[in-house]
């Protein structure tokens, strides 16, 4: 019998290597496709802060490699880490922080 994959398998390949690669937008509105938001809402406005924490929220935890680097920004991911990081759970916090040495300053 196999036994299925961990769901945390993998999470530092989906984590891009540069800061850099986010160049996903700093303001207005976000739609994400079905495959990121199946259940729920799925367009965020980056102005309200709680919509945008369940963006990268979601975008973190449900996407890949090419999600993080569409709909992430990478100054508003730095600026927004203190508080996201909190929200986050261990192994999502680990694979970006330990990749990206300046989001871990903050912990």
């Amino acid at each position: 019998m196999s036994t299925l994959p961990s769901r945390w398998e993998g999470i530092e390949d989906r984590v891009p290597d540069s800061l850099d690669d986010l160049r996903g937008p700093a303001e207005g509105t976000v739609a994400l496709p079905l495959h990121l938001a199946w259940s729920g809402l799925r367009e965020f406005d980056l102005a309200n802060p709680r919509l945008r924490m369940s963006l990268y929220r979601t975008v973190i935890t449900s996407g890949g490699w090419a999600d993080a680097v569409a709909y992430l920004n990478a100054a508003t991911l730095a600026a927004d880490w203190p508080t996201l990081r909190r929200g986050l759970g261990p192994h999502y916090r680990r694979a970006w922080e330990n990749k990206h040495m300046l989001l871990g300053e903050h912990g």
